[in-house]
Formats: C-alpha cells, structure tokens, sequence
C-alpha cells in the first residue's frame, strides 16, 4: 500500500530548505535542482509545490503572517481583556515568535539583502502582508477610545509607530546576538500606557 504523503508538511519542507539554501549560495544562485536534491526530492515533485524561486519566498510570507494573523483576530475579537492589553499581548506574542523562529527570520532577511542588492524587492508582499495587522490595530484602537479606555489620538499615526516598533525588532532580532526580548516587550508596554485614559474625579467641596 502506498504511503500517504502529507502534502502540507512536505511544502513546509521544501521552503524550510530553500530558505536556508538561498541564505548559503545566494537568491540568484540558487536554482530549484539545488532545493530539490537537498530535499531528496526530484525537481518535478518541486514544481508541484512552487512554480519558482519568487513564488516560495512569497509563501514564506504568507505562511508565517497568514497563521499569526488568524491567531490574533480569534484573540482579538473573543477576549474581554482591556483594549490596550489585547494590543500588548498581540505585540508580545509577535516579538515571541519571531524569537521562537529566529533561524527562519534570519533566513528571510538574508534573502531580502540579497534581492536588494540584485535591485530585486519585495516590500510590496511585506506591506500587504502586515496591512491586516495594521486593520487590526486601527479597529482596536478606535474600540478603545469608544469605550473610553484611551485618549482620543490619530489612530493611523499611532498604528504606524506600533507597527515600526515591531518591524524594528524584528531586524534586531536577525542581527543582534544582544537582542533584549523582554526590554522590547516593556518598550511596548510603556508606549501604550501614554494612550491610556486615566479617569479623573471631580471633588465636590460642600
């Protein structure tokens, strides 16, 4: 009887592999002959998966923010924690997990250095990639002020700075063997407690 092939895990396969060949030889260098003798699959079974190198970066992408997104929006939408603290935690968890897959995110970045200087870029997949987060925030966000749980503020500017924050670390993270998760996570933190609304009581004096 034939031994069923789990087709999700083998596509894992193949990018985990094709990352870390792009890292060693080079994007331009790297043909799918190459991936797929490292995978110990011929090049056709590849073509099955991905039709070229383009599209398994794009995948690469799209798997890690499609998965983390799904995860927040459930979290974000079925929790009654404060406003603030479900936009810490969703920051918490992404600097956490690109510290859990630090070997895949350095692998991506290696990559986009390499297409960069190629003069190939893919920042248009990375914004449309985190442009659901951005939603996320914004939605949020605006949720809080209507409950009174943060100050009227530009959303859009604030959503900005969080998602630079986030963005900044994550290079950190790839570069920086020093890297402070947790001081990362409390700059966080401490960023959004400037957009807390503290109520204030009025005294009357009779």
């Amino acid at each position: 009887m034939p031994k069923k092939i789990d087709h999700q895990k083998r596509k894992e396969k193949i990018l985990h592999t094709a990352l870390a060949v792009f890292a060693r030889e080079g994007y331009k260098d790297t043909n799918l002959s190459v991936i797929a003798q490292e995978c110990g699959v011929s090049r056709p079974t590849i073509y099955q998966y991905f039709k070229d190198k383009e599209d398994i970066y794009h995948y690469a992408v799209k798997l890690v923010t499609g998965r983390m997104f799904t995860k927040y929006v459930q979290y974000a939408w079925n929790t009654e924690d404060p406003i603030l603290l479900r936009i810490q935690n969703i920051c918490s968890d992404i600097i956490d997990t690109a510290g859990r897959h630090r070997g895949e995110l350095i692998s991506l970045m290696d990559v986009m250095i390499q297409l960069k200087k190629e003069g190939l870029d893919f920042s248009d997949i990375i914004l449309r990639r985190t442009a659901k987060l951005h939603i996320l925030f914004k939605r949020l966000l605006r949720l809080g002020i209507n409950k009174k749980q943060i100050v009227e503020c530009d959303i859009s500017k604030v959503t900005q700075h969080l998602v630079i924050l986030l963005e900044s670390f994550s290079f950190q993270l790839s570069f920086l063997d020093s890297f402070d998760v947790e001081g990362s996570k409390q700059l966080i933190a401490n960023y959004l407690e400037s957009i807390r609304r503290v109520e204030t009581h009025r005294f009357i004096i009779h």
